[in-house]
């Protein structure tokens, strides 16, 4: 009787194994692979642009630390600056020490807009920062007003 009862358990086991992890997907048309609707976002949301900057390590580091302190004293004026004049949504750093240092998302009329704003940024001013700008759409009211 053992001898049975064993195979019996482990086909049972087996059976809610695979039941805990299975996930049914629905079934697609082969049809809407080969031919995909056509997706108009802007018929369905108003879009608006925004400017990405990406803030990436300069050329010009600096080893002196009450330089770099002043240096990134400046930097965080200018963000509360920006922030301050509606031109800055969101700024932060990334949390790695990677040749990408940090996003700014701003709400400007044109690339240069940002490029005279982002410039004038003490720390890109001395070469401890770069940056390059992607322009970057979303729904209104989505993330930002």
């Amino acid at each position: 009787m053992a001898s049975k009862v064993l195979p019996a358990l482990l086909l049972l086991g087996f059976l809610v194994i695979v039941m805990l992890s299975f996930h049914p997907r629905p079934l697609q048309s082969a049809a809407l692979k080969i031919f995909p609707p056509k997706v108009n976002p802007g018929a369905n949301y108003d879009l608006k642009r925004y400017w990405m900057v990406f803030l990436e390590r300069g050329a010009h580091r600096t080893n002196d630390t009450a330089l770099a302190a002043q240096l990134q004293e400046g930097h965080l004026q200018n963000i509360r600056q920006l922030a301050n004049a509606g031109k800055l949504l969101v700024a932060g750093p990334f949390g790695d020490d990677g040749a990408l240092r940090g996003i700014f998302i701003m709400d400007c009329k044109d690339s240069a807009e940002v490029v005279s704003l982002v410039s004038q940024d003490p720390a890109v001013k001395a070469g401890q920062l770069s940056f390059s700008i992607r322009p970057w759409w979303t729904a209104k009211n989505c993330v930002f007003k």
